[in-house]
């Protein structure tokens, strides 16, 4: 945790705290221990972070967490308790106690804990996002975990798009098994297949036709014949918390000629994104090669056509520090990327084609594996 030690000692603070669950990414990554309530985590130049538990965690958190474990009576959060004051003076009495100095604290630290905080030291921002920071750049574990969940993630979407394959037209509607093919049949096989797998996703999209002109349109009831159907899933492993991210487009049927020339806009953006991925290379760079890309080709972009960042980092959150948008930074080796331009029109559709990969030092190495095609 050098990177923390340095920032704890430049802001002048005596320790660093984070307080939240392990849905709180920056908590999973700096105790690497899974749990629904919230925590205390305490850092100190020099010494190994600190976890406090209640009492009932405490032998599962000396069993998985790579922080010190402590439980709360242990810390002197239950003394305070004890003599009457509430949880939020409580905690920041027994975090005062520990610190002994200035505290830092990340963005999202409560603000009722921070203000009980502040009548004991001066707590001060960490408005560099230190270990969001430190996060960005993966180690050789962490970039296989991701590229194990990958590979699940691709194939859940071979099941949604071989059920959209095996449909058949009725009406202009898709139909399979005698019933109509919806959204939500797709995304409930895709989910099904996930989980099964030991990954869980959430708000996976399964749009079509006029939703897919909206990027997170989540879609919902039938499946049209030759209408664009973009899919874009992002499940994260339930054991390691880790995400992956990936996107389709396909069409069953014949696509409009406006959706194949905006799907061959975007697969050519997709290639020269990929390309310019390295060490070295800077965000927004990456973002303006593509966006003049679709400008030669007559889409705009910001608030029409290509309206999104080119992609971003993919870690513990399933959107994270690097981005490769117009205030993008230098890449460097280890961060975990998307590259996934999109063009968007309404009264016409919308087009997305992702893949992920790891930065090196030479180029992007490419963890999606999965074919593209437009039609199926």
């Amino acid at each position: 945790m050098n990177g923390l030690d340095s920032a704890i000692r430049d802001a002048g603070a005596a320790a660093y705290v984070a307080y939240g669950s392990s849905a709180d990414a920056n908590v999973l990554y700096l105790t690497r221990f899974r749990t629904t309530d919230p925590v205390v985590y305490v850092a100190k130049p020099g010494e190994r972070g600190m976890l406090i538990v209640p009492q009932m965690e405490h032998e599962r958190a000396v069993r998985e967490s790579i922080a010190a474990v402590v439980t709360r009576a242990d810390a002197g959060y239950l003394d305070y308790i004890k003599a009457g004051e509430p949880r939020w003076r409580a905690t920041a009495h027994m975090l005062a106690d520990l610190a002994a100095g200035p505290v830092l604290v990340p963005a999202n630290f409560p603000l009722a804990l921070a203000r009980e905080l502040e009548s004991f030291h001066p707590v001060l921002l960490d408005s560099k996002g230190t270990v969001e920071g430190m996060r960005a750049v993966k180690t050789p574990e962490e970039i296989e975990q991701i590229r194990s969940v990958q590979r699940v993630t691709e194939a859940a979407m071979e099941r949604g798009i071989a059920l959209i394959r095996s449909s058949s037209p009725k009406g202009g509607v898709l139909h399979r098994d005698g019933r109509p093919l919806t959204s939500e049949a797709v995304r409930a096989e895709m989910h099904a297949f996930l989980l099964a797998h030991g990954c869980r996703g959430i708000d996976t999209i399964v749009s079509c036709g006029p939703d897919t002109a909206l990027p997170h349109n989540l879609g919902t009831g039938p499946l049209l014949e030759n209408e664009p159907i973009v899919i874009d899933v992002f499940p994260q492993d339930e054991l390691t918390g880790y995400h992956a991210d990936m996107t389709r487009t396909v069409v069953k049927g014949e696509p409009s000629p406006a959706i194949r020339e905006m799907y061959e806009a975007v697969r050519d953006a997709k290639i020269l994104g990929a390309s310019m991925v390295k060490a070295g290379a800077v965000g927004a760079d990456l973002y303006r090669a593509v966006v003049d890309l679709f400008g030669e080709r007559g889409y705009e972009s910001n608030t029409r056509g290509f309206t999104h960042s080119l992609g971003h980092g993919v870690g513990l959150e399933v959107h994270e520090e690097p981005s490769l948008g117009p205030q993008g930074g230098e890449l460097v080796a280890g961060n975990v990327v998307t590259v996934e331009p999109g063009l968007y029109y309404p009264g016409i559709g919308g087009v997305r084609l992702e893949d992920m990969g790891a930065v090196t030092g030479t180029g992007f190495d490419r963890f999606t594996q999965y074919g593209e095609g437009l039609t199926i």
